[in-house]
């Protein structure tokens, strides 16, 4: 499915969930927490809970690498972390190019956020990071946390993954993850973004 038809199924299933789980409407809806929203989609909810807590972090990079000379892409570091998994996933006994698939589409879903979010501070500095985060101390050693529980969600959900109904059953997942953790727009096109590798049917 591409891009702009899976973003907008995805935000109509949001809506639905909404209205589903809170019994009102979306605008007097409250979200659930995130623990209850993967409940609410088992099984490839362990994987899409990890992506919109990855792509959550991209605010914090955004917000170190903003206006210094620290590019978005970073090709050196993205390697290391492509190797490093397809490495692990041996180890786990997955297939390491279609683990390294979703993680370089999770690479690029970050980046898509930290682009938006450049674009939305330069039109309005008043909405501007007013701290800096350290990437090194912070933010990798959370990035390293979501890694390793990505890796045995993957390993965890291979199965499903395979299956013909997975791409149902994730959109379904990311809706409630994109819902529970009340994902804007920007950071909704991410998830959409994070998406295309995890189906191996």
């Amino acid at each position: 499915m591409r891009a702009p038809i899976l973003r907008s199924t995805l935000v109509a299933v949001c809506a639905t969930a909404a209205v589903t789980l809170a019994g009102a409407a979306p605008a007097t809806a409250v979200p659930p927490t995130p623990a209850r929203a993967a409940s609410l989609a088992p099984g490839l909810g362990s994987v899409t809970e990890l992506f919109a807590e990855r792509l959550l972090l991209a605010d914090k990079v955004a917000a170190a690498k903003y206006g210094t000379d620290k590019p978005i892409d970073d090709p050196v570091r993205e390697r290391q972390i492509l190797d490093d998994v397809a490495a692990r996933a041996v180890g786990l006994g997955l297939n390491p190019d279609a683990v390294t698939a979703v993680f370089r589409d999770q690479i690029e879903a970050n980046k898509l956020v930290q682009r938006g979010l450049y674009a939305r501070w330069d039109a309005h500095p008043e909405e501007r990071p007013t701290e800096r985060p350290d990437l090194v101390k912070e933010v990798r050693p959370a990035l390293d946390r979501i890694t390793t529980a990505l890796l045995t969600a993957l390993r965890e959900t291979e199965g499903l993954r395979a299956r013909p109904s997975c791409g149902p059953r994730l959109r379904m997942a990311a809706a409630w993850s994109a819902y529970g953790h009340r994902l804007d727009t920007l950071h909704v096109e991410g998830l959409v973004r994070a998406l295309p590798s995890v189906c191996e049917g």
